[in-house]
């Protein structure tokens, strides 16, 4: 695609811009192969600029590949609380695990062991072996994807298995033979700065001589984008359950979306039930008690990947029955302050900032 002398007058260009205009990460301080390995993780999916303080306060918490390996899930699954996409906190410590008892606690550095890690994919292999030990691998996200798109006017978003490995090729051909982490950072942060989703800053880039889609100003158009899909909307319910001071909460089982989190009973609606009928019913079926409800405490809407929650909270007391859960690994009661110390997922986390002001 490009003969020797244009790639590397490609590679120094976008080398010496990085070099000036990168933006300062706490993972960049060092090459550090674990802060490497958990900033990729945190990385998936979320933007740097949310990821930062997560990253560090869990550097303070778990330093060491050894310090993870040996938490206990709740603490893990409460530093990541607020992040999203729970598996990765998972796969995080399992990994950990992994690296600690099979390779003496030191990150693999090597294609063959490394992609077999738990939650570990071409993308962050190659973000890990080439960002921590300069190995010549590449990396492919969706800010690549972009920057190439639109450099060779390429009609490919990396939608299709086909397509992605095209990409992957043409990333790899472009590879220096040195500097190889500064160039996949490079290229991630032109996209992420610069050759930005819409309205790119173009006058601003590096490669703005070897772009082909600025010189068709086609920059807009590419690459194409796929169809959104449009998510489902759910109505659910759910009880903040009060008895003696203490709040009932119950914890969610493993294998299920959000499993081992904490959270408030409830479920979704059913047709034609209003929020209350749900709610009686959903508790009654869960808990095997019939409630009265105290009052309405909040609606919180709340967009996970595919689907939209709307909730309806309720402040709510048994009327009768003695619980007995059937839906759930733990249960416990919990002073409103504790609630603090439990990882929940982020719209039950909005209940408990509500709750914190209404006991203040």
């Amino acid at each position: 695609m490009l003969n020797s002398t244009s790639k590397r007058t490609l590679q120094k260009k976008l080398l010496d811009w990085y070099i000036k205009e990168q933006r300062a990460m706490p993972w960049r301080n060092n090459r550090n192969p674990y802060n490497i390995l958990v900033s990729e993780f945190m990385l998936q999916q979320t933007q740097v600029k949310t990821v930062i303080p997560y990253f560090e306060r869990w550097m303070k918490s778990f330093p060491t590949i050894q310090k993870l390996a040996r938490a206990r899930e709740s603490t893990v699954l409460k530093h990541w609380e607020g992040l999203g996409y729970y598996s990765r906190a998972r796969n995080l410590k399992k990994t950990a695990q992994i690296i600690l008892n099979n390779h003496s606690g030191k990150v693999p550095d090597s294609m063959k062991e490394i992609i077999q890690l738990p939650g570990v994919g071409r993308y962050t292999a190659g973000a890990i072996l080439s960002i921590a030990f300069e190995q010549k691998v590449p990396v492919l996200d969706g800010n690549v994807k972009r920057v190439l798109s639109r450099l060779f006017l390429l009609k490919e978003n990396g939608r299709t298995r086909k397509s992605e490995n095209i990409l992957w090729e043409i990333m790899e051909n472009l590879l220096p033979d040195s500097k190889v982490g500064n160039f996949n950072q490079a290229v991630m942060e032109l996209g992420a700065t610069v050759c930005l989703p819409k309205n790119p800053h173009c006058l601003l880039c590096p490669l703005k001589q070897n772009c082909k889609a600025q010189k068709a100003e086609q920059q807009n158009f590419y690459p194409p984008k796929t169809e959104r899909v449009s998510s489902t909307k759910i109505n659910v319910s759910a009880a903040v359950i009060l008895r003696r001071k203490k709040i009932y909460i119950q914890k969610r089982k493993i294998g299920v979306l959000l499993g081992g989190l904490w959270e408030f009973p409830g479920g979704k609606f059913k047709p034609r039930e209003s929020p209350e009928q749900c709610l009686h019913r959903e508790i009654n079926e869960e808990l095997g008690v019939t409630l009265h409800i105290d009052e309405k405490l909040m609606v919180i809407k709340h967009s996970y990947t595919s689907f939209r929650v709307t909730l309806h909270v309720f402040l709510c007391r048994i009327r009768s029955g003695q619980i007995s859960p059937s839906q759930c690994d733990e249960w416990n009661w919990v002073k409103t302050a504790e609630l603090q110390t439990y990882p929940f997922p982020a719209a039950n986390v909005k209940i408990i900032k509500n709750l914190l002001n209404y006991h203040a």
